[in-house]
């Protein structure tokens, strides 16, 4: 029996499988790297321990030193959680050798599945469908090359050892092949140890479906139904969604057996997932086995009822299965969107920095109406380091049909408000209610399909009311801090009193970036009951007359715009501010009128790096004349490789990093000379 269970992982999913332990009356150990000492998972575990530097290589990836601690704590089992370890054979073969329970399958289903050209012949001996390809030891650019003209273009480059998007690339034609094969290899190198490569048929109109299944050690094995992840980027989900629309009933049934099938043909053992690509014709071929619970779990607990991590704690005790296949039903429908900070708008830039503010949607139980669930690893005032995944929160709800969850996910998304970070919740808001979406059109392409409405290459339009509000809002502030007495003087609040008149006075207000100058006339907001507690303004804005009155309460602003109640969050990052509602937000700050532009207009061709990360490789020799938008060099970040290419014709008078090298966000890279020809 499990009494004390140690979660060899970080963030929200050792949050997760932390909830259902303590439910089952399990004790539970957290483990943790520097970046990670008041982390949300450390604060909630019985008892936690320190790993060392932030690094995963120095942290979360040595076994040695958890398996080590879990001796001495007297850990009776380990969970993996998903990533870091929970895919090594080796650390699950450690602890079996060390009489602590691994929870997940036997170190031989992980090593079957490990190579994904191994199981793939594993696959075709047991019949299971499999997308043509090559999957072949010989590794000879030639000899891949061959079998990817042989298929035919488009095809798909991915690494045998990899996952989650890594090392994997789209070669559309032949003069692609060789940058494309190189950059995956590196890629794969970088984040597995492993360059190994396999060649596949790329599908040009597929979805991907993959089906939950789960077996016991007393050879009773079920498929839990299935996932539609097909919205994806970089080979990576982005918004998931149980069952698959559209998804024949006899389809399902083939695929679930198709994946009971690879499951025994491995003994397998607890949780896995087998992931498939599913054809417009209703053919569906085989792509992988993860021999893990997978992030988009909560989806099927959602449309199951089923707590998929105390089936895994069950089954790791030796308990058979809690229900054989007949015994599970599938009610209602279900979606998870994963809140990224990260930049859709630029290439999905990973994004780090503080969480100034997070406020969540309403949670809900279960009803005739919805379900919201917020899986997550962080809190207000958390930092999203550069060494980890960016993934803030998954936000799951669950409706009777796919049209009221649908609706769900769209109200649930607009009320989380994030800042501090830029997140893709927008991008998020604008797929789930995009027509496309919303009419089930899905395949593995659809963001790239519908990129021209999908992304907001520009700003949201800012309504009048918005400036105003934004005035409103600074003036409520520097009114709070003039009560607590922490300005030195009146003359510190915009908002100053003046006799026997109507204070007015004209600012600028910068809200999203674009300057709107405003007149304002300070009103006495004593006579109204509403107001009483705050500031009244009436805004001159263009040919528009505004009267907004509010007050802070917290982080929230509540306003009458017009005569009509609305609230806000309200946060302060960096010098500016941010303004959250449920159908708009915006950022903004308020120029003095002596101040002036003190914007610095860089038209220098120096470049800088988007982010904190590693210098790969240089791609330019120095002194080499390039055209604009030529590929400079390779940065690594958060497990991504990112290209910074030549603003425009030019010549690289050097490098002020050198490959291996750690930089700062913001630090210039490349000393560029523009227009200069090379010698």
């Amino acid at each position: 029996m499990i009494k004390k269970l140690l979660i060899a992982n970080r963030g929200e999913i050792a949050c997760r499988v932390m909830r259902t332990a303590k439910a089952m009356g399990i004790q539970t150990v957290a483990v943790y790297s520097d970046a990670d000492a008041k982390a949300l998972h450390v604060l909630q575990a019985d008892e936690a321990v320190h790993l060392g530097p932030a690094p995963s290589k120095d942290s979360y990836l040595r076994g040695t030193a958890i398996i080590e601690y879990a001796k001495k704590l007297g850990v009776d089992a380990i969970h993996p959680g998903y990533g870091f370890l929970s895919e090594n054979a080796e650390f699950a073969k450690a602890c079996t050798a060390h009489d602590i329970i691994f929870v997940g399958p036997p170190a031989s289903a992980i090593e079957a599945m490990g190579s994904k050209s191994a199981a793939k012949k594993i696959m075709e001996a047991a019949g299971v469908p499999l997308v043509p390809g090559y999957h072949g030891d010989d590794q000879d650019e030639a000899t891949l090359k061959q079998a990817s003209d042989a298929m035919g273009y488009p095809v798909l480059l991915k690494a045998a050892a990899g996952g989650g998007g890594k090392g994997m690339r789209q070669v559309w034609k032949e003069s692609e092949f060789s940058a494309a094969l190189s950059a995956a290899k590196r890629e794969s190198m970088a984040s597995f140890g492993d360059e190994h490569m396999l060649v596949e048929k790329y599908l040009t109109r597929p979805r991907h479906v993959e089906i939950q299944v789960f077996c016991d050690t007393h050879g009773n094995g079920v498929y839990l139904f299935e996932r539609d992840c097909s919205v994806q980027r970089r080979h990576q989900k982005v918004i998931e969604e149980a069952p698959a629309p559209n998804f024949p009933a006899n389809i399902r049934q083939q695929m679930g057996g198709a994946a009971l099938q690879a499951a025994k043909a491995i003994n397998y053992v607890g949780a896995g997932t087998v992931e498939f690509l599913y054809d417009e014709d209703g053919s569906f071929y085989f792509m992988e086995m993860n021999t893990r619970l997978q992030v988009e779990h909560p989806v099927t607990e959602m449309i199951t009822g089923e707590d998929l991590v105390r089936w895994q704690l069950d089954v790791a005790e030796g308990k058979p299965l809690p229900k054989n296949q007949s015994e599970l039903t599938l009610t209602g429908h279900a979606f998870e969107a994963r809140i990224y900070a990260e930049d859709p708008n630029n290439d999905f830039l990973p994004a780090s920095g503080t969480l100034s503010l997070i406020k969540t949607p309403m949670l809900s139980a279960q009803g005739s109406a919805s379900k919201v669930r917020i899986d997550t690893g962080v809190q207000q005032g958390d930092e999203i380091s550069v060494y980890y995944d960016p993934m803030i929160s998954k936000l799951v709800v669950w409706g009777e049909n796919r049209e009221a969850a649908l609706k769900q996910l769209v109200s649930a998304l607009k009320q989380y408000h994030i800042d501090g970070v830029t997140t893709n919740i927008d991008f998020l808001i604008d797929v789930a209610s995009s027509e496309p979406f919303g009419n089930a059109e899905l395949t593995t392409t659809f963001i790239d399909k519908h990129a021209d409405s999908l992304f907001n290459k520009q700003s949201k339009s800012v309504t009048a009311e918005l400036p105003a509000i934004a005035l409103l809002t600074v003036l409520s502030r520097n009114q709070c801090i003039e009560k607590q007495s922490l300005l030195p003087s009146p003359w510190g609040v915009i908002a100053a009193w003046r006799p026997n008149m109507e204070y007015q006075e004209s600012l600028t207000v910068l809200v999203n970036d674009k300057a709107h100058a405003l007149r304002l006339i300070h009103k006495d907001a004593s006579g109204d009951t509403r107001k009483q507690k705050g500031i009244a303004l009436k805004v001159l804005t263009g040919s528009d007359s505004i009267e907004v009155a509010g007050h802070l309460e917290a982080d929230k602003l509540i306003t009458f715009v017009d005569g009509v109640r609305r609230s806000y969050h309200f946060s302060q990052n960096d010098g500016k501010f941010g303004l959250f509602g449920q159908d708009s937000h915006c950022h903004f700050k308020v120029v003095a009128p002596d101040i002036g532009d003190d914007d610095d207009n860089h038209t220098g061709a120096s470049l800088d790096a988007p982010m904190n990360g590693t210098v790969v490789a240089h791609l330019v020799e120095v002194g080499v004349s390039v055209k604009k938008d030529a590929p400079l060099l390779i940065m690594e970040a958060m497990k991504m490789e990112h290209s910074i290419a030549a603003p425009c014709d030019g010549m690289v008078r050097g490098y002020f990093y050198q490959p291996g090298e750690l930089v700062d966000g913001g630090s210039v890279l490349i000393d560029f000379d523009a227009d200069s020809k090379g010698e």
